[in-house]
């Protein structure tokens, strides 16, 4: 499919109610840029243009102009298989991200394959002047890195992370809040001794205490931290 014969399918799924609601959950993005097409129809739209094959101008075509494309854009880059395809295509697609939902919802499965690979890239992301590129960075900690290839020395560089940014705080409270529920041993000292910035730390301990994975008797204990 041609750019315009996608934009214009993208126009044809659109929903202005959803819309509506959408830009306001995105304060970071031009109402104007939003379309208003629901996930899951992006989804289907992806898995239709993957099957086909025809997309390769669109992917070339950066930047987008509407966040639906982008969103397009990287439930495309989910699709592919090879690990060192997929992190060239993020490459090319993270510095144009501007918004948290772009963002959080790209996580490609195959980038789990190569764990020691995938940090060394993360190093990289953390050091990025783009916030999104960044948050993506610690998202991926979050999602690859608190399981099986945890390691104390990814909370020690997420926890060196200095900000004034809203969107990498954020993250940054998510992954230990998560870090918390799966590896509370490691983590808890981070509280503790209070080795966040002070609006991270009481994030942190907001989200931890929301947390379904967290029993009551940690959750007690963390209010009395902050």
């Amino acid at each position: 499919m041609t750019n315009d014969e996608i934009r214009e399918r993208l126009f044809s799924l659109a929903d202005e109610d959803y819309k509506v609601f959408h830009s306001k959950l995105m304060p970071t993005v031009d109402s104007e840029r939003i379309i208003g097409v629901r996930t899951p129809m992006l989804r289907t739209f992806a898995k239709e243009l993957h099957k086909s094959a025809e997309y390769s101008d669109f992917i070339n075509d950066l930047p987008h102009k509407y966040y639906e494309e982008d969103n397009l854009h990287g439930f495309l880059i989910e699709k592919i298989k090879d690990f060192d395809e997929c992190l060239n295509e993020l490459e090319r697609l993270l510095p144009f991200i501007d918004n948290w939902a772009t963002c959080d919802m790209l996580r490609p499965k195959c980038l789990k394959n190569e764990p020691e690979k995938l940090y060394d890239k993360i190093c990289q992301w953390l050091t990025s002047n783009k916030v999104y590129t960044v948050r993506f960075a610690i998202g991926c900690l979050l999602s690859y890195y608190l399981d099986g290839h945890f390691s104390e020395e990814h909370l020690k560089l997420v926890s060196k992370i200095r900000s004034e940014e809203y969107y990498i705080n954020m993250m940054i409270a998510w992954y230990f809040a998560t870090a918390l529920s799966k590896q509370y041993d490691s983590t808890i000292g981070y509280i503790t001794e209070r080795r966040l910035s002070p609006w991270v730390h009481k994030k942190t301990i907001q989200k931890a205490v929301e947390s379904y994975r967290i029993s009551d008797e940690v959750k007690a204990y963390l209010k009395s931290l902050r």
